[in-house]
């Protein structure tokens, strides 16, 4: 697992970070993206003794923006061996009648529509080569529900759901497609959730030993690493202080 380009959104923070660090280790050609300039450039510091960091700031909402990213990387970075499609976000626990509309814009713009983008435009170099890897951050909450998840939820199913279809396009070709699921993990995921509030999100983890992100970035490395035979098609991890809860019962009162 080594002198492999490999493309990550989301990168400035949390999982996207720990596998830009994890891959720094191996020799590999990083392109690392998020909206947040600062955070790229520090890390891009920080890696660029182990490993070539071409950063770009970039919103993949932006259609256009993905486009002229990839279309304008470095001849050296343009054969994109993996894809790490992990920019996403959560935002609010509103129940579905109170919510923000503009969250739910938010989350289905990054989480669905940031994905499809990035996925469209590096997967045809990929099949021409007849090589590469697509890897998919989705969440436990797209198979499991809880209050508040709403359209997180659904976004993380379609992210499971469109991994699947995407190993069926690929059918007799050597992409591989996988996706990841991991359930309570401490990054800035529940900051970004509560929109700043510290204590809000220190009381999500309050008690528990959750995943961090370089669990999630092992699991990543794990999973390209394995031989070009090997598909690997869906991981789900959890903190083992998580499992799943019975099913919930409203009871009038008598």
């Amino acid at each position: 697992m080594s002198g492999k380009t490999i493309f990550i959104t989301g990168a400035s923070a949390g999982f996207g970070a720990a596998c830009a660090h994890t891959f720094a280790t191996e020799g590999n050609r990083l392109i690392l993206t998020a909206r947040r300039i600062d955070p790229l450039l520090r890390l891009q510091a920080e890696l660029s003794t182990g490993a070539e960091v071409h950063i770009i700031p970039l919103d993949v909402r932006d259609r256009e923006a993905v486009q002229g990213a990839i279309e304008s990387l470095p001849e050296r970075f343009r054969d994109i061996d993996v894809l790490l499609n992990n920019a996403g976000l959560a935002l609010g626990l509103e129940p579905a009648h109170q919510v923000d509309l503009d969250d739910w814009d938010t989350m289905v713009d990054t989480n669905i529509k940031g994905l499809m983008y990035c996925t469209r435009l590096i997967l045809p170099g990929m099949v021409s080569r007849n090589r590469g890897h697509i890897i998919n951050i989705s969440s436990t909450a797209g198979a499991w529900p809880y209050p508040g998840g709403n359209v997180y939820g659904g976004t993380k199913a379609f992210v499971t759901q469109f991994s699947r279809n995407l190993r069926c396009d690929l059918h007799g070709t050597r992409v591989r497609v996988s996706c990841i699921q991991p359930g309570m993990a401490e990054t800035e995921f529940s900051q970004v959730r509560f929109k700043g509030n510290d204590e809000q999100a220190a009381s999500v983890y309050q008690g528990t030993e959750p995943l961090t992100a370089e669990d999630i970035a092992e699991t990543v490395r794990w999973v390209v690493s394995q031989p070009s035979h090997v598909n690997v098609n869906t991981i789900e991890l959890m903190s083992i202080d998580q499992s799943w809860g019975p099913f919930a019962i409203h009871r009038e009162q008598q």
